[in-house]
């Protein structure tokens, strides 16, 4: 695989490209301005949103804390290996990228578990249903993640030569968004209230 050479005058100059930037910058504001919602809502109803943020498990969300970080790493690395054209290493990265993500969805599957066992869906209060929409839109993008990555690893794997370094940081790109709204979410969900 071959370097590309930066080209600063070229609309695709960012790693991913400009529209990957974009739908990040869409995202972003979007997560952003739900959380501004919750902690506005939250300064109106402290009591009610501390009560209700004390039946989550902080130790659920700084173990998924963990395993978005490390797939991060990971991810780096991935694309750091590709640009080197060490295609079996960046493969290699991109697996235990998804094995961390997949991670990150059981465990936060069994976290929903037994929130519905405890009757705490979106209905309960308005801190569940910030909660639940927050949390299960970043669900839906680690899984989309997931897939790019995975589609990804499959043209790799059948033929790298083919494979832009552009599309490759386009799903790492869209992963580390993935990583930067969990971070984004996990202290004002499971630490501020």
């Amino acid at each position: 695989m071959e370097t590309v050479p930066v080209d600063s005058k070229n609309v695709f100059y960012p790693p991913g490209g400009i529209l990957m930037w974009i739908i990040i910058f869409l995202e972003l504001f979007t997560f952003g301005m739900a959380l501004v919602a919750m902690v506005y809502y939250g300064s109106l109803e402290r009591e009610l949103f501390h009560e209700s943020r004390l039946l989550l498990n902080a130790s659920f969300g700084a173990v998924n804390t963990v395993f978005l970080l490390t797939s991060g790493f990971f991810m780096a690395r991935s694309v750091m290996e590709l640009k080197q054209d060490h295609v079996d290493k960046s493969i290699r990265y991109l697996w235990i990228t998804m094995f961390l993500g997949l991670c990150f969805l059981i465990l936060k599957g069994i976290e929903y578990n037994s929130k519905i066992d405890a009757g705490l869906d979106m209905n309960y209060n308005l801190f569940f249903t910030f909660y639940w929409a927050l949390t299960f839109f970043h669900v839906v993008h680690v899984l989309v993640g997931i897939i790019i990555l995975a589609i990804t690893t499959y043209n790799l794997k059948k033929n790298a030569a083919k494979v832009e370094l552009i599309d490759v940081e386009a799903g790492a790109a869209f992963w580390h968004m993935c990583d930067l709204i969990w971070l984004l979410l996990f202290p004002i969900i499971y630490l501020i209230f």
